[in-house]
């Protein structure tokens, strides 16, 4: 089974805020294609086709002005059931806000899983505020993507993109699932250490494959760490397809042919591809009933801590 664990799509790019050229600034991705609504639903669901699901993120950030928004995502996911899953975006800078969107992502759109991404959200990453709202997540067994790595707009904060800063939060919250986006990039030293030590911490690794140099040292760092076989395969689109990424992975040992460096294991590399990361982040078995917007009553009345919501803990 191929699951593509990173993908965006968007109407138009007004829906960016300043992570997508206005004003001037660079965008916050890589280069996106030409033409008409390159990250449209129509072209992502022809990139989609070589995998047999794909997660698309909605995202919201108040301080980039910025929302691909869950109803948005839900649409699109609601008419490909078993296809898509939806990841709900949140913003946890207010978290009285992402606790009320990330319940109405689960229940109104039966979206199993949550993103964010704290370097263009300006909030760190375990503030007690966003930990609130990490904690109603694991309470409902939703997973969270972090956005961690790379942020080229220069408005966001690199000091909270490192994925040493979710350290604490995979500590406090050993039961919650998270996917630590890009590898870290180019903090990926950073990012494997955490594979290696938490049982729940995962990592996708689009973006890293558009450069094959530091896919390749990145795949014989994790091979030399033991942790293969937490990560997981992700396209970035609209930034790449997912067919490129799939040639990109299995190709990656041509950088070696005359040389005396290591090869990657290709059972290895087969293993990325065909993860079932569904079933790794406890939400394999929601495929039918999330795609008829069923979601089982315990899930739902489940609470993360009883915290009052207005016992508002300021950074």
């Amino acid at each position: 089974m191929i699951v593509d664990c990173y993908t965006h799509t968007w109407e138009s790019a007004d829906q960016l805020g300043r992570c997508g050229g206005v004003g001037g600034e660079q965008s916050a991705f890589p280069p996106v294609p030409s033409g008409p609504q390159p990250a449209g639903i129509a072209r992502h669901l022809a990139a989609s086709e070589p995998v047999d699901a794909a997660i698309v993120l909605g995202f919201k950030s108040h301080y980039l002005g910025a929302e691909i928004a869950n109803e948005q995502v839900a649409a699109y996911v609601r008419a490909h059931p078993g296809r898509l899953i939806g990841f709900a975006g949140v913003d946890p800078s207010d978290p009285r806000e992402a606790i009320s969107e990330l319940h109405r992502a689960l229940e109104e759109f039966s979206m199993p899983g949550l993103n964010v991404a704290p370097a263009a959200q300006d909030f760190h990453p375990s503030s007690s505020q966003a930990m609130r709202v990490y904690a109603e997540a694991a309470a409902l067994k939703m997973p969270i993507l972090f956005h961690t790595g790379v942020c080229i707009t220069a408005a966001t904060k690199l000091e909270y993109a490192q994925p040493v800063l979710l350290d604490e939060i995979a500590r406090e919250l050993p039961d919650l699932k998270m996917i630590i986006a890009h590898m870290g990039y180019p903090w990926v030293s950073e990012t494997l250490v955490l594979l290696a030590k938490h049982p729940n911490v995962f990592s996708e690794m689009s973006w890293v494959l558009s450069q094959p140099w530091q896919a390749y040292q990145a795949l014989i760092a994790a091979c030399q760490y033991g942790v293969t076989q937490k990560l997981l395969f992700g396209s970035g689109f609209p930034c790449a397809a997912a067919s490129q990424c799939i040639e990109a992975l299995y190709s990656i040992n041509h950088l070696c042919h005359g040389t005396d460096l290591p090869t990657i294991p290709r059972e290895q590399l087969r293993g990325i591809v065909e993860r079932d990361a569904l079933a790794l982040l406890s939400i394999g078995g929601q495929r039918s009933s999330l795609s008829n917007g069923n979601v089982t009553q315990p899930q739902l009345a489940q609470t993360a801590s009883g915290v009052p919501e207005d016992d508002h803990e300021e950074l």
